[in-house]
């Protein structure tokens, strides 16, 4: 295993996700607000290339966002 240790992933942090026609996307604007599908206190999902890992909360540390994990998820309740 150690030879993954300088394996490089994509790591994201969803915060929601939303639909919209192409015609809404391209009247965005500075000071427009999307609407997501997450209420603001629910946990936002971590995802390694795409594939969700775990579950946390968002921080604010020295003026950057960062991610406290709460729940790594297991592989049977993660989406194939």
């Amino acid at each position: 295993l150690e030879r993954l240790n300088d394996v490089m992933v994509e790591l994201t942090v969803e915060v929601g996700r939303t639909r919209m026609t192409l015609g809404q996307a391209l009247a965005l604007g500075p000071g427009s607000v999307v609407t997501l599908d997450r209420l603001a206190d629910k946990p936002v999902d971590l995802l390694v290339n795409g594939r969700p890992i775990a579950r946390g909360e968002v921080v604010v540390i020295d003026e950057e966002f960062g991610l406290r994990i709460t729940e790594v998820t297991t592989p049977r309740s993660r989406p194939s």
